[in-house]
């Protein structure tokens, strides 16, 4: 039996060819932020070594929103995003640039 190994993805070179792709670029603009936002979400519950359901306890919420949250399927009220960040013992920062 072969095990296959995958190579790490580096999501902003993944990015940067992608954005190549007119449709993928206006989807992107309309709503990237949001998957920048989940994909962040991700990485954080990741390095903490929480799964969705411990996290969704951790917010009072169910794993169901925790998954969605993490594809970009929910938009964020700035209550839970600060929640997030509690969790993970971060800051929020959000501006306008």
């Amino acid at each position: 039996m072969s095990r296959k190994t995958y190579k790490a993805l580096d999501f902003q070179k993944y990015l940067k060819e992608e954005l190549k792709d007119p449709v993928f670029r206006k989807h992107y603009e309309e709503y990237g932020k949001q998957l920048e936002i989940a994909y962040q979400i991700l990485q954080l519950r990741k390095k903490q070594g929480f799964s969705q359901t411990q996290l969704a306890k951790k917010l009072g919420t169910s794993q169901g929103n925790i998954a969605r949250m993490e594809t970009g399927q929910q938009n964020f009220t700035t209550d839970t995003l600060q929640k997030i960040a509690s969790v993970f013992q971060r800051k929020l920062k959000i501006e306008f640039v």
